[in-house]
């Protein structure tokens, strides 16, 4: 997808303004990208635990 200028600088615009939400994204993006591209049952048993410890932790 061939972007023109004016969009590239409105991209780079929203990013600068909205760091923490772009940072999040990627982060997501990568989390989720290792679960369906990398991981080992190992991870998948690990990540498992951790998922359920955060989500106790948001519960309360």
């Amino acid at each position: 997808m061939v972007l023109t200028e004016a969009q590239k600088r409105a991209n780079e615009k929203w990013h600068r303004k909205n760091r923490k939400r772009a940072n999040y994204i990627a982060m997501r993006s990568s989390a989720r990208s290792f679960i369906r591209k990398k991981s080992t049952i190992t991870d998948l048993d690990e990540l498992e635990k951790i998922i359920k410890n955060r989500r106790n932790e948001l519960d309360n």
